[in-house]
């Protein structure tokens, strides 16, 4: 029965790979498929309707939860111009020097990625950042790939991300935190290495430079504009929610509520703040709708690959070709890095997170060491892959194709990857 799953897990990244399903259905469907192979009566204990389908759809709550109010933070930065004053006061900072305005962006990019991902964090730090980039000779390619880099080296202070794996692995949030402080440094160096590598080795290039900066940014930058800077103090507002949860171990939940209400008093009327509350609160609900779904299709997902029917099949196959060897760990599971890509089996937005819950309920690995080996894979799926939308937006917006996107970082977080594989390995296995 144990092949019989993996060969139906193989089928939904087969139809996840080919879009014939959305991720969100696929996963769902895959987890009903499981639950009943795995044995699982319709309803009652360890079922279908009760187990996988009614507990496990709001399993990842706080997940959900946090990611809306990274959402709605994400907008406050957008509307009350505090993320674009950031990019500009750095572009104005950084002159025509294009290294020291990438650099500049780069950090944007990570303030940014530390309250919250996806498209909402490349459009916040992109939509003036790759003209200006681009407006002083940094190439295509290089100028989108600088946002995505900037982005994952915010990652692992991504507040919502913490919760996510925190729920999603059953570990405490102080573990979590733990290891992407250690993971941070390798994904900081990545990000500087990939700027300075990639500007200086193809050079600068003018071509599009005056056409970006006229035609691209011009309906939403001049909106910004317009609004004009936000004062220096609410330029504070990404680091707010991290200095609460590291510096005073606040709970997530309350320190990106605390991001929010600063974001808002810090740059808005008394008589507006209502109304600005509730619009972007609206609009953080469109932007999370998306993840929020997926969070829900893989609580579900998750339910049904920890039914002992589904563990007790699957234990002896995945023992017997998991290592345990701390130096074949890493080994195998670098070469294994592209199967993150392209909505693979190792993305943990996906299958991934199936897979790490038989990791961990089969015995295999420590709850752990799953973490370390998908904290970075998930480096590798939140720059590389040409599926993941801030890929998408950020190559489309510069001009590029995702798949260039991908050839030039690859790399760097492949390296980023193997980095925190290593310190798994030495410390959990």
């Amino acid at each position: 029965m144990g092949v019989v799953i993996l060969l139906v897990m193989a089928a939904g990244v087969a139809a996840m790979l080919s879009r014939k399903l959305p991720t969100a259905f696929a996963l769902v469907l895959l987890a009903v498929v499981i639950a009943f192979l795995a044995g699982a009566p319709l309803t009652g204990k360890n079922s279908v309707f009760d187990t996988v389908l009614q507990e496990g759809a709001p399993a990842l709550a706080a997940t959900m939860i946090a990611i809306l109010l990274g959402s709605w933070l994400g907008k406050l930065l957008e509307e009350t111009g505090i993320a674009g004053t950031l990019v500009r006061k750095i572009v104005e900072f950084g002159g025509d020097r294009p290294v020291f305005v990438a650099l500049g962006v780069l950090t944007v990019s990570a303030l940014v990625g530390t309250v919250t991902g996806s498209a909402p964090a490349a459009m916040l730090a992109g939509l003036i950042g790759i003209p200006a980039m681009i407006a002083v000779g940094i190439p295509k390619v290089t100028a989108a790939g600088t946002i995505l880099m900037g982005i994952a080296a915010g990652m692992p202070f991504e507040l919502p991300v913490w919760q996510f794996f925190s729920t999603t692995l059953s570990l405490p949030v102080d573990t979590v935190r733990g290891f992407m402080l250690k993971l941070f440094p390798f994904a900081l160096v990545a990000a500087i290495a990939y700027v300075l590598v990639e500007s200086r080795r193809r050079g600068v290039e003018h071509a599009w430079s005056l056409k970006s900066v006229q035609s691209k940014p011009s309906a939403r930058g001049g909106r910004r504009q317009r609004l004009g800077d936000a004062p220096w103090y609410a330029l504070l507002t990404p680091v707010v929610p991290l200095v609460l949860a590291l510096g005073f171990d606040l709970a997530i939940i309350p320190s990106l509520l605390a991001g929010v209400l600063y974001a808002l008093v810090t740059t808005t009327r008394p008589r507006e703040m209502n109304r600005r509350l509730l619009r972007t609160l609206y609009g953080g609900f469109e932007v999370a709708a998306p993840p929020i779904t997926l969070f829900v299709a893989i609580g579900i997902l998750l339910a049904a690959v920890k039914l002992p029917g589904a563990v007790d099949a699957l234990e002896p196959l995945v023992k017997a070709v998991s290592p345990h060897n701390a130096v074949l760990f890493v080994l195998v599971f670098t070469l294994l890095v592209p199967l993150c890509l392209y909505r693979g089996p190792l993305n943990v937005f996906g299958l991934g997170a199936g897979i790490a819950g038989v990791l961990i309920a089969t015995g295999i690995y420590p709850a752990v060491a799953v973490l370390g080996m998908a904290t970075s894979y998930n480096q590798v799926f939140g720059v590389a892959d040409p599926t993941s939308t801030q890929t998408v937006w950020s190559a489309q917006y510069a001009g590029v194709s995702p798949q260039q996107v991908m050839v030039r970082t690859l790399p760097y977080v492949w390296a980023v990857a193997l980095g925190g594989l290593c310190v798994t390995a030495a410390t959990y296995l």
